[in-house]
């Protein structure tokens, strides 16, 4: 009996493990049987609008395009399409596929490359990288199934009867179309990766929870356009022109009169800063396209003091007139002004950082970007500022801020945009081009805000005029903003703030794309033939639209030539992309022989002569057969003048001319094809020569 109870429970114990064996392996086979869903992501999307510092995302069909830029190779600047990198690095084909991303650090160089059918673009440096791998989880990782994508817009938080504006700290969660795919972690019961970013409701103060913030937010919100009335009371007066200062310009030996200021306001208005439009519309003043005083600043909360605004990474240098044309009262109001900026920024070693210099006779550097780490302090140390005195010199303080500013002993973060805005009383008492070329080929973006602008009747004492156009690298209007007084400025911090921040248009230093003359120099002789000369049109297009064409970028001119040689249009003709490819269309051909010598030396005086200094002269020649005369001596001279010169030929065509012709290493400029049909293949080739010769140049 005792041995048939110890069977009993033996056989009970057994069955009642065997069941627990069971369940758990069940449980195994469905925690194995999970899915995630996988974000599908847009052709268009740029590594750096996602938030996420390392993602599983879909990629679409059809992104191999060249309107979907990509910067880099292996490590690609968080401004490239994220599909198209995948593309280009092999992880995916035109046909798509899920991708894995991961956020790193910002490069000071990124090299273009041809790959896999994808032409990737150089760039200086940029703030931010990423790789991009075959779309398998890592271990131990735990992906999104939703992104978060930086919001584009401000937007306001609701809560009861308070709306709290919160700029750009809100974060926006777009839902996608999920791809189901296997995966070992259970998306349900897993935690937060560790690699996902604060959840955005904790920097958004809510009064429901923390009233008395909220009560001291509207107290201080009270408390303001009491400060500025009584700023604005002690400057009351009657207004008169800018051009009755009696503070001498002492290059010029004009005199200014120190007008009395007008600057009412309705006693209850609480306004003194404008928002910006979305859009800026060139050739109209900035208060006539749609600002307004009556829209409070609200500076974006921080997350903390410390790491300040990180939406707004940006390296910022203020250039101060302290010039003794601006006068004590206008000192002051500048002051006033860098401070709001300040405030305005969120200043912070995550966020951006600002210094500033002062100039007048000569240029000196008030603090550094590493001086201070905070707002508060920072707007401290503004109201400290003594003025210099002496000229306009802004040409010798941009010389000054390239060559000492944005250094690392300085603070400069390397990944973060280099920014410099301009603040200019008047007009400069030196010339600001070629200051200005340097500084923007180093990759600092330039701002100008200008106040009171020469009137009429001092125009004549402007030594450089139209010198913010000349100085920009847009002249869209988005790098320039015009102020009629110094007594309007405080109605410009928002849209300077807005657009320092907008880190998507702050690559605008000059690359290969956007700073080079380009004349094409195109054999129109009988051996050619009309169909094959339409297919040479098409080669010079298709180059001439993978370039940055306007006025300030790269500008297309042409000859075509016979015995005798015809200038179809020349750089400055045409200022569009559109016109330029309409004019290369129009392009009749001519027929005739071949001198192809006496064609360089044409284009040499009829188009090089005539280059603008801070462009890279380039000529691209095609030709099909021998020249009758000489090439070597014309194409030396050319070289001599600073022009690049790619040679193509076609059929025919002399390897030894086409070596004579090409600059050196001729291997790099000159290349050979057997029938016209086959240039198009050397389109990429070319444009990426062009931009490894750029960017292996040395800059100042």
């Amino acid at each position: 009996a005792l041995l048939t109870m110890k069977a009993t429970a033996i056989a009970t114990f057994f069955g009642v493990f065997l069941t627990c064996t069971y369940t758990a392996k069940e449980a195994t086979k469905k925690t194995k049987k999970a899915k995630l869903y996988v974000p599908q992501i847009d052709c268009d999307v740029k590594a750096g609008k996602i938030i996420n510092p390392e993602f599983i995302a879909k990629c679409p069909p059809g992104c191999q395009d060249v309107k979907y830029r990509v910067y880099g190779t292996d490590i690609y600047a968080s401004f490239s399409s994220v599909c198209n990198a995948a593309i280009h690095s092999g992880v995916i084909d035109n046909t798509g596929g899920k991708i894995l991303v991961q956020k790193v650090a910002g490069h000071s160089g990124y090299r273009g490359s041809f790959s896999n059918g994808v032409r990737s673009l150089s760039l200086p440096r940029w703030r931010e990288s990423f790789l991009v791998s075959e779309g398998k989880p890592r271990k131990g990782v735990t992906y999104p199934s939703t992104l978060e994508y930086s919001p584009s817009k401000s937007t306001a938080v609701k809560s009861g009867n308070v709306n709290i504006p919160t700029g750009d700290t809100v974060r926006k969660e777009y839902q996608t179309t999920p791809v189901l795919t296997a995966a070992t972690q259970m998306a349900t019961t897993t935690p937060t990766p560790t690699t996902t970013t604060t959840d955005p409701s904790t920097t958004v103060p809510r009064p429901t929870t923390t009233p008395a913030a909220t009560r001291t937010t509207a107290a201080a919100a009270k408390t303001r356009p009491g400060l500025h009335r009584v700023r604005d009371m002690a400057f009351r007066g009657t207004s008169t022109s800018a051009s009755n200062r009696n503070i001498l310009r002492h290059d010029t030996g004009v005199q200014r009169q120190e007008p009395v200021a007008s600057f009412q306001r309705a006693a209850g208005s609480p306004a003194h800063l404008a928002m910006e439009t979305d859009s800026w519309k060139p050739g109209l003043s900035l208060f006539d396209t749609g600002f307004s005083s009556k829209e409070e600043l609200n500076p974006k909360p921080l997350e903390s003091i410390s790491q300040g605004n990180q939406n707004c990474k940006v390296d910022l240098s203020f250039l101060m007139d302290g010039s003794w044309s601006i006068g004590k009262r206008r000192f002051q109001l500048q002051k006033r002004f860098l401070g709001n900026v300040a405030q305005a920024l969120g200043i912070g070693s995550a966020g951006p950082l600002m210094g500033i210099v002062q100039y007048g006779d000569d240029p000196s550097t008030e603090f550094n970007l590493k001086t201070y780490a905070n707002s508060k302090d920072l707007r401290n140390a503004i109201e400290k500022i003594q003025q210099k005195g002496g000229l306009s010199n802004v040409g010798k303080a941009l010389s000054f801020v390239n060559k000492n500013f944005f250094l690392d002993a300085n603070g400069n973060r390397g990944g973060a945009p280099n920014v410099v805005v301009v603040m200019v009383d008047g007009w400069p008492t030196d010339r600001v081009e070629e200051a200005s070329r340097l500084a923007r080929e180093s990759g600092i973006n330039i701002f100008f805000v200008t106040v009171e602008a020469a009137a009429q009747s001092e125009k004549q004492n402007v030594i450089e005029p139209n010198f913010v156009d000349k100085a920009v690298c847009r002249t869209s209007g988005f790098y320039s903003i015009n102020v009629p007084s110094w007594f309007s400025l405080h109605k410009v911090v928002q849209p300077l703030v807005k657009r320092v921040c907008d880190t998507d248009r702050l690559a605008c230093s000059k690359t290969c794309l956007n700073a080079a003359d380009i004349g094409f120099v195109i054999d129109g002789s009988s051996s050619v033939g009309t169909g094959n000369f339409r297919t040479v049109l098409q080669f010079v297009a298709n180059i001439s639209k993978e370039f940055e064409i306007s006025d300030t970028d790269t500008r297309i001119g042409a000859v075509q030539y016979t015995y005798e040689q015809r200038l179809e249009f020349s750089f400055d003709k045409y200022s569009t992309k559109q016109d330029v490819l309409n004019a290369i269309k129009r392009i009749s051909y001519w027929s005739g022989g071949t001198s192809t010598g006496a064609a360089i030396s044409y284009a040499s005086e009829q188009l090089f002569s005539k280059s603008k200094p801070n462009k890279r002269k380039i000529m691209i020649l095609i030709t099909d057969g021998r020249s009758y005369d000489d090439v070597s001596m014309p194409a030396m001279a050319a070289h001599q003048n600073g022009v690049i010169a790619y040679s193509i030929g076609v059929a025919w065509a002399s390897p030894d001319e086409l070596e004579a012709i090409a600059s050196d290493p001729a291997k790099e400029h000159s290349f050979f094809v057997d029938e016209f049909d086959n240039l198009y293949r050397y389109v990429n080739q070319l444009i990426q020569n062009i931009c490894t010769e750029f960017n292996s140049q040395p800059r100042n």
